[in-house]
């Protein structure tokens, strides 16, 4: 079965390929097919999720899988949500992984209160979407760690593990991602009247 994937990041890519594949499952990024990114205006990760699902699979003909996450912190009440990808560019850098975590850290610096949550929403275009949302709360570290993952994982340290996602191999981070538990519940339970 071939679904494209609502996305052009190369790491949701990778991580969700990673999950799919032992259920014989193919995941194209909607750029591999010549698809653009779909607008994201919404307020909400569902909303979004939803949004990036139905543009994906109207524009390729394919069932799509959307995932939207983000990163909400504690202390800037909630943000960035679901403006995570942006972050940087409200600070003078352009966006990107890197850029996101240098104007977190800097804006996190003398907060004491670094608790923050990862999550994720996934929606494949259906009549009634499948949705499953996997969260998961550590802390903000002060400097990054670790090499493995995106986004930002090189600052999102698990107490669970000792250690940020970054450090963390790949299985294990999959296992235990807001993206992770995810696709754990979306794989666990058929849409209503499919069971």
């Amino acid at each position: 079965m071939k679904l494209v994937l609502a996305s052009n990041n190369r790491g949701k890519l990778a991580e969700l390929q990673a999950m799919l594949v032992p259920l014989g499952i193919e995941l194209v990024r909607q750029a591999d097919l010549g698809v653009g990114e779909a607008e994201e205006p919404h307020r909400t990760f569902v909303e979004n999720a939803l949004a990036k699902a139905r543009f994906a699979s109207a524009h390729t003909g394919l069932p799509a899988l959307a995932d939207d996450a983000g990163l909400c912190v504690d202390a800037f009440g909630g943000l960035p949500g679901v403006d995570t990808a942006y972050y940087a560019t409200q600070f003078g850098y352009e966006k990107g992984d890197d850029t996101n975590v240098r104007a977190l850290l800097e804006q996190m610096q003398g907060q004491d209160n670094r608790r923050a949550a990862m999550v994720t929403v996934r929606s494949p275009q259906d009549p009634e979407p499948l949705i499953a949302v996997g969260r998961v709360v550590g802390e903000i570290t002060r400097a990054p760690r670790g090499s493995n993952g995106f986004g930002f994982d090189p600052v999102m340290f698990i107490p669970q593990f000792g250690q940020t996602f970054a450090e963390l191999p790949t299985e294990v981070k999959n296992a235990h991602s807001h993206r992770g538990r995810a696709a754990q519940q979306s794989l666990a339970r058929p849409p209503e009247g499919r069971r």
